[in-house]
């Protein structure tokens, strides 16, 4: 099977706007990404899509619109090559609705980690946290990152953006969704450094309970301001915020003495529908 049948009348692709999530891999856009290497440039400007490993964000290969695969030489992975999603690659096309995929695999990782997810759940009242199967695209983050949220946090998202600057206020995103293996990357990492597992746990939500996996939740700033800084909450744009965001549905999840005892993250926030009588 190949994408040839999605190429437009006219010769022309449309612009994908989602992300497709795997256990293992997603695919990117790939209009949404730059290369840094010449040759890689070369391949990404034949591509449709990207399929980037998660647990290290190397990029694996890329597909063309005619359903080539290409293997980038310096992220071939050993093994077989990613499963395709074929039914969900059509750029004309938003996929089905999305689905939670399965925790099966965090959970072994928190294992490996010493962390027993019982009873962290427990202790801090936080649920475990499925990744979607595709995310939309909601522009772009301080850092000119593609930034991935769910479809209607995306859409509220930008609707608060706007209605921000209408009032003089600049709002830009830190960061949105991050899958299991991104939250797993940072653990690693600081034990690497040395910490303790119950000293990142002061700061950092467990792989698989962090809000953002839902694609719902994302760091936001301003402007001038450091990044995920409590300095943050003097700012107008917080200010603008605390008074506007719940319209958008929009909450911040971890205020002082929140009962999860998550430290206070006055730039975390977290979307949830808004029907329209007004309830969340």
């Amino acid at each position: 099977m190949t994408l040839q049948p999605f190429v437009h009348a006219f010769g022309r692709v449309p612009k994908a706007r989602w992300l497709l999530n795997q256990a293992e891999v997603e695919w990117l856009p790939a209009w949404l990404l730059r290369a840094r290497r010449l040759a890689d440039q070369r391949q990404l400007s034949r591509a449709l899509w990207l399929a980037r490993r998660k647990y290290d964000g190397r990029y694996l290969g890329s597909l063309d619109v005619f359903g080539h695969w290409y293997r980038l030489p310096h992220g071939a992975m050993r093994g077989s090559l990613p499963d395709i999603p074929w039914q969900m690659l059509d750029p004309q096309r938003l996929p089905a609705p999305a689905r939670a995929l399965s925790l099966r695999g965090i959970r072994t990782h928190l294992a490996v980690l010493g962390l027993d997810a019982a009873r962290y759940a427990g202790q801090t009242g936080l649920a475990m946290v499925a990744e979607p199967s595709w995310l939309a695209w909601a522009g772009f983050d301080r850092y000119r990152r593609p930034l991935w949220l769910s479809v209607g946090a995306a859409r509220a998202w930008q609707s608060m953006q706007a209605a921000a600057g209408c009032d003089g206020i600049v709002l830009d995103a830190i960061s949105g969704y991050r899958s299991h293996a991104y939250q797993l990357g940072i653990f690693r990492r600081k034990l690497a450094r040395g910490q303790s597992l119950a000293a990142i746990l002061q700061v950092n939500a467990a792989p698989g309970f962090s809000e953002h996996h839902s694609g719902h939740a994302l760091d936001i700033g301003t402007p001038g301001e450091a990044a995920a800084e409590q300095s943050f909450e003097e700012t107008a744009a917080f200010a603008w915020l605390v008074r506007h965001a719940g319209r958008f549905g929009f909450h911040m999840s971890y205020p002082r003495n929140n009962p999860h005892g998550v430290v206070y993250e006055p730039w975390h926030w977290c979307w949830h529908a808004v029907f329209a009588d007004g309830t969340a």
